[in-house]
């Protein structure tokens, strides 16, 4: 028998469209919020790129062989660079140029934390390639990171703040008030899409309030210079009526 063609395998493989994501809703609203965390202030930092996308629950399909066993490997959250920002029903490798994410964190629960930290670990870094992979329980705490060498994944040492750095972002990940944040090289937290307007409308406050004392200050040099001239005026009339020129 004739060996199949990589062409002839890739007509084989389902149409992408067709391929929905198959994933389960999220364990609970502190996940669902985590997660909204982690897309939001990403998207909002590199809202002038569109060079990334974003998976956020979203099935990642691999092989036909993962569709026969219906074994579908959704990462709570992963990051593809160089890419389009194009939105996606699922993340189908063969039709992204063979690429796999990344980054990926999992947000670990009860009824997913051990498979997290094995099964997934494993194909994420034997299968996926993806340079790194954190997990974080948004009930626990728990925080961890690891960066591939040579298809194993070893862990990233965190800083004295307990801050993890990642080299696929360029940024901090840490926790902060029992949420998982970016964090800057320089140790500034990230906003979040409310926090930045909150920031903007403290800024605008403040500027507000700058002007506010500038005109003060105008309205105050210019009554004090109404005053000297009106004192000069009252002197001179004085001098005039002493015969004093």
């Amino acid at each position: 028998m004739a060996a199949i063609t990589a062409r002839e395998l890739e007509m084989q493989m389902p149409d992408a469209k067709k391929l929905l994501s198959d994933e389960p809703e999220m364990e609970s609203s502190l996940h669902y919020m985590q997660l909204l965390l982690l897309v939001s202030c990403l998207e909002l930092l590199w809202q002038e790129r569109d060079d990334f996308f974003i998976g956020a629950n979203l099935t990642i399909y691999f092989s036909r062989q993962q569709l026969k066993n219906h074994d579908f490997r959704g990462p709570d959250f992963f990051l593809v660079k160089n890419t389009t920002r194009d939105t996606r029903n699922s993340w189908v490798v063969w039709e992204e140029d063979g690429r796999y994410p990344d980054l990926i964190i999992e947000l670990l629960s009860d009824s997913t934390a051990n498979v997290d930290r094995t099964l997934k670990r494993d194909l994420y870094a034997q299968r996926f390639h993806t340079p790194e992979y954190f997990y974080f329980s948004p009930e626990t705490l728990e925080f961890s990171g690891f960066r591939l060498d040579m298809n194993q994944y070893q862990p990233i040492n965190p800083n004295a703040q307990g801050w993890i750095w990642s080299e696929m972002l360029g940024l901090f990940l840490g926790i902060h008030n029992r949420q998982l944040r970016y964090i800057s090289l320089e140790g500034a937290l990230l906003p979040t899409p409310q926090e930045a307007v909150r920031i903007e409308i403290q800024k605008a406050d403040q500027e507000r309030q700058k002007a506010d004392q500038e005109r003060l200050k105008a309205k105050t040099f210019l009554s004090r210079a109404e005053l000297a001239e009106n004192s000069l005026r009252e002197l001179q009339e004085k001098m005039r009526s002493l015969g004093i020129e």
